[in-house]
């Protein structure tokens, strides 16, 4: 059984936001399954057969910095392992649309993944990350919370096709060979 988590923010004012790269990603995942999220409290959540394996889609709807309590949640009500949960997220230190993949580590200072440490009690859980680059120019805070400029959008879409395929490679054939071909 898996779980995959896409970091985000609720809500139509960051729907298109550098910060939540991780909801688009969930949501090309789900659509390729006709998957259809169903609302709780603190989540959006999906479930189906994806690779041969029960897997969970699951968008937090607590803000980023609160996205562990979603993910203990529903890691406790189906004993998911924290080595069969992928989050997928924004990362500032990889350039725009580059794809990288990690079976365990810090958070890095993102504030979603520092929570969902927090929340697990462990480092050890696979992370997508999705290149959002930086601008110097522009405060971080306001820089994740942009939307992407109309140039980058055809990386971005190829970046969110690519975490949705690194995201199946992962389930079916592991962290390893997955972080081989997409690293």
């Amino acid at each position: 059984m898996w779980l995959v988590v896409g970091l985000g923010n609720p809500g139509t004012k960051y729907a298109s936001t550098r910060h939540n790269i991780g909801f688009l990603a969930l949501d090309e995942l789900a659509g390729r399954y006709n998957l259809t999220f169903r609302d709780k409290t603190d989540y959006r959540i999906c479930d189906g057969s994806v690779e041969g394996s029960r897997t969970f889609f699951l968008e937090p709807l607590t803000f980023m910095n609160l996205s562990g309590r979603a993910v203990r949640a529903v890691t406790g009500k189906n004993n998911i392992l924290p080595e069969n949960i992928i989050v997928v997220h924004d990362d500032l230190d990889l350039e725009t649309g580059r794809l990288k993949i990690r079976k365990k580590g810090t958070s890095g200072g993102h504030k979603g993944i520092e929570s969902i440490i927090q929340h697990l009690g462990t480092r050890d859980f696979i992370r997508v990350k999705i290149g959002i680059g930086r601008d110097p120019f522009i405060p971080t805070e306001e820089y994740v919370l942009s939307k992407f400029r109309k140039n980058e959008l055809p990386e971005i879409r190829e970046a969110v096709i690519e975490a949705a395929d690194a995201v199946l490679c992962i389930i079916k054939e592991g962290a390893d060979k997955a972080m081989n071909k997409f690293n």
